[in-house]
């Protein structure tokens, strides 16, 4: 597994809290809620990227005596198209425009650096500039920029391992302040399936509901670790940077938010797209060989609107239902899935969960149900959860699932969700990648394999509870006329105690 210690000790010190005062800074300048902290805070962080970008870019032409030759910003003059002015490349670069006074830098960064990255929609530094189309530049006084442009200063964009750990901890700071904490899966547990997933430089991996792009991002850090040698080869670099890594959303804050966190992470150009996943504009089918993804749980949609492809799996307005119908349909053959479903879609009596199992467990190869405690998405909701893991196979294959009760995560239950001891993480990844071991276990046990023909027998249902065997203790209870003589003699006891504490008190 990751060093989770080693990557959190990276960012506890000096950088931690310079994070923490620039949050601070927007809170002071009147921008309280957390999502539009952190999408004003990649603007700026685009900025600089860029011109550490072009720095090292004109140190190494420097120091091989020839020209940049693709530049990351111009030189020469901009025309900016809103003011209808030229304005030379060199005030939109960072290491300028951070040295101007508080009054000219804003003016700058807000009338031209912004529309600036607005507009840059082309090369590889587009993946995150793709997005800005709608965006709005927010930080309302020249005071608030420049402590904000300070803080970031700092901040070496190239050094993608340190930013890739700072972009997470502002992440971690956006869902614990409360505010749209709910477009976070908590890290940990991303952690924990794609280490059970066990990606490879082989794979080409899609969350159709990304978000911030948390699967995609592990998914990557995974990659890069494990096969460190084999990236250094080109057309496996092409792939990890280019071809590897998809995600789709309906919030293009969440898509600029979520490229940034890939660019942070080393990858470039991954594909990101604004996409309604479950409607016919997604065409995907076949693609991929590797799903993670936690897909929305509420609300439900127009019929009309949801491909009929999906439909076709399971008749429902359920988004639940019809993502998991979904990664069916993108999986390349053989290709894998693990994806948090709400419990219901476990034991759901409705024709639609019924199908949806009878698919999974029928025509597809589903291997495990690891069912999480409820207070895993505290304090946003407590709805009980559990993890799906299933490969493609369209001709069946499911023999026995898998199923573990975890009960702790490392974190307390409440809504204040504080790190603690207790902890199924290690085990359930352990378990999962030596599963001929748990032939043995007994339904006494946290986890254990049911056989398919007992699951058919239960009419599809994937509740842990149908199987799981609880030892119920004996109670010996003492005969009734014992306990009424213990009581009398207590009494008795009692009644003693408080005459003697009269007579002593009347006494004084």
């Amino acid at each position: 597994m990751w060093d989770y210690e080693r990557t959190q000790a990276m960012i506890t010190g000096e950088i931690k809290n310079r994070i923490d005062s620039i949050w601070d800074t927007f809170w002071t300048g009147g921008i309280t809620n957390s999502i539009t902290i952190l999408e004003q805070m990649t603007y700026l962080f685009f900025m600089k990227m860029l011109d550490d970008a072009q720095r090292t870019k004109e140190a190494n032409a420097n120091a091989m005596g020839v020209a940049v030759s693709e530049p990351t910003i111009g030189y020469g003059a901009w025309h900016n198209p809103e003011t209808d002015r030229n304005v030379p490349y060199e005030d939109l670069r960072w290491s300028t425009f951070k040295n101007y006074d508080p009054e000219t830098m804003y003016r700058i960064v807000s009338k031209d650096v912004f529309v600036f990255i607005k507009t840059l929609s082309s090369g590889k530094e587009s993946a995150y500039s793709r997005f800005m189309e709608n965006a709005t530049f927010l930080i309302q006084s020249p005071r608030t920029l420049t402590k904000i442009v300070e803080g970031i200063d700092h901040l070496d964009m190239n050094n993608r391992d340190t930013m890739g750990d700072v972009y997470e901890y502002v992440l971690s700071k956006m869902a614990a302040s409360g505010n749209n904490g709910q477009f976070r899966t908590p890290r940990h547990i991303i952690r924990m399936m794609v280490e059970i997933m066990q990606p490879t430089l082989k794979d080409t991996i899609c969350d159709p509901a990304m978000g911030s792009a948390g699967f995609i991002v592990e998914s990557a850090k995974y990659v890069r670790e494990h096969y460190k040698s084999e990236l250094l080869k080109k057309e496996n670099a092409h792939h990890y940077k280019n071809e590897m890594l998809h995600g789709f959303d309906t919030d293009f804050t969440m898509l600029r938010i979520g490229a940034m966190n890939l660019m942070l992470h080393g990858v470039d150009n991954p594909d990101i797209q604004y996409r309604d996943s479950l409607s016919t504009d997604n065409t995907d089918e076949n693609r991929y060989t590797l799903c993670l993804a936690n897909p929305p749980f509420t609300g439900s949609l127009d019929n009309e609107a949801v491909s009929k492809s999906l439909l076709a799996i399971t008749k429902t307005k359920k988004t639940e239902l019809l993502f998991v119908s979904l990664f069916i349909r993108m999986l390349q053959m053989g290709g894998r899935c693990a994806s948090i479903v709400p419990d219901g879609v476990l034991f759901g009596n409705s024709t639609a969960h019924k199908a949806l199992r009878k698919e999974l467990i029928d025509n597809q190869r589903l291997q495990a149900v690891i069912s999480m405690p409820s207070g895993v998405f505290q304090p946003y909701s407590g709805v009980s959860t559990a993890v799906l893991v299933f490969t493609k196979t369209n001709a069946g294959g499911t023999d026995k699932v898998w199923f573990y009760d975890m009960k702790a995560d490392g974190y307390t239950l409440d809504q204040k969700r504080t790190e603690c001891p207790e902890n199924d993480i290690p085990d359930v990844i352990a378990r999962f990648k030596n599963m001929d071991a748990e032939a043995t276990r007994t339904r006494k046990e946290q986890s254990f394999l049911v056989p398919v023909e007992e699951i058919r027998e239960n009419d599809y249902d994937l509740s842990i509870n149908k199987y799981k065997e609880v030892e119920r203790v004996k109670v010996e209870y003492e005969a009734p006329e014992v306990l009424f003589e213990r009581i009398e003699r207590l009494q008795n006891e009692i009644t003693e105690a408080l005459n003697d504490y009269r007579t002593n008190f009347l006494k004084g």
